[in-house]
């Protein structure tokens, strides 16, 4: 048993974001951009916020104040991400830092855990490689890596490929992982901030016995005429059994399997036995060109909102994350968002192509 505590301790590790760049290509501040509604730092914080400390590297003190994160400032200015990472080391309380750039929305916290998975005492950085280059900001530094990266300021070198070069460095190959290279992608242009929200993430929400359902199916309809594909993912809050009593995967899962799956060449299913994280299963719908959830009413994703006088008589998602309502009744002037007759599905999938897809 102490063995395995102490390896646990081995691998905690504090998360750091580093947000204090010029986004010059860019032309507005990166860390601010959003993908589904969220910005990115809100995102990567959501992400990292199990770790027991996230912190947020900026250019000065009074930066990002809103994020809801300890911030360390930088004390070099304009010496780019080695101040970062700097401060970082300097102040966080595990002996371990995981570093990723605020520019990287899709670094999820099971990366950081599959690089700790490396750490030992042959090693003082454990940084990722894909097919094309190193990511020194996709990486776990050790506080022991601190003087070196002193020094190298000292002499006026802020390349970060220097300190992998100084020090014992792992390499972790990603092509060896689960993860693909969009894992670890920066956004540095408007260029590829445009490509990047594919798929787009909606939900349709309301009160229980809305008729959510019933419009989730028309809008597949108006997709598929649209000539785009559709994934939806759809919350269930009884447990339940969606596989087929009698059949071999059945079997298997009830003879205890943490997982069992089926395929053929047209279609795949997959049990397992854990809750899967909402970006996770999105991640695994493959490629559509949206994906519907259904319910999530308090998330910060964009939202139509199925309101049914039946059930009730007015919204409940926040005005902030309405794409649009579709309702049987009259609403009084002043929202801010539009309001379609629930049968003009049609209205409804319209509005949603041109907030998400044409913005």
């Amino acid at each position: 048993m102490a063995g395995i505590c102490e390896e646990y301790m081995k691998r905690k590790y504090s998360a750091v974001i580093l947000a204090g760049g010029k986004s010059t290509r860019m032309g507005q501040d990166k860390a601010l951009l959003k993908l589904n509604n969220e910005r990115f730092i809100d995102r990567l914080a959501r992400e990292f916020s199990d770790c027991g400390e996230v912190l947020l590297s900026a250019a000065h003190a009074g930066d990002y104040a809103d994020a809801g994160l300890r911030v360390v400032a930088d004390e070099h200015q304009g010496i780019g991400p080695i101040e970062g990472i700097r401060q970082a080391l300097l102040h966080a309380r595990e002996e371990y830092v995981f570093v990723c750039a605020a520019d990287m929305p899709f670094v999820r916290r099971e990366m950081a855990d599959y690089l700790a998975e490396f750490i030992s005492s042959d090693h003082d950085v454990y940084v990722v490689r894909d097919e094309k280059r190193l990511h020194p900001l996709c990486a776990i530094y050790h506080k022991s890596v601190l003087p070196v990266i002193e020094a190298l300021i000292g002499k006026g070198d802020y390349r970060l490929v220097d300190i992998l070069n100084a020090v014992r460095t792992k390499v972790v190959e990603l092509k060896y992982s689960c993860f693909d290279s969009k894992t670890v992608k920066n956004i540095n242009t408007r260029e590829e901030y445009r490509t990047i929200g594919r798929p787009v993430v909606f939900c349709v929400s309301g009160i229980k016995n809305s008729g959510k359902t019933y419009l989730i199916e028309k809008l597949i309809n108006e997709f598929i005429r649209d000539g785009r594909s559709v994934g939806v993912i759809k919350h269930d809050g009884h447990d339940f059994d969606c596989d087929i009593e009698g059949t071999d995967s059945y079997r298997l899962y009830q003879a205890g399997a943490a997982a069992a799956a089926v395929f053929s060449e047209t279609q795949t299913f997959l049990h397992e036995r854990r809750k899967v994280p909402l970006p996770e299963l999105i991640a695994r719908m493959g490629e559509p060109d949206a994906v519907i959830i259904e319910g999530f009413k308090d998330s910060a994703y964009p939202k139509v909102e199925v309101v049914r006088k039946a059930v009730s008589d007015r919204p409940v998602c926040s005005e902030d994350h309405l794409i649009c309502i579709a309702t049987d009744q009259e609403f009084p002037d002043g929202l801010r968002c539009p309001v379609f007759d629930i049968d003009d599905v049609h209205g409804v999938f319209c509005c949603i192509k041109k907030t998400l897809f044409d913005a």
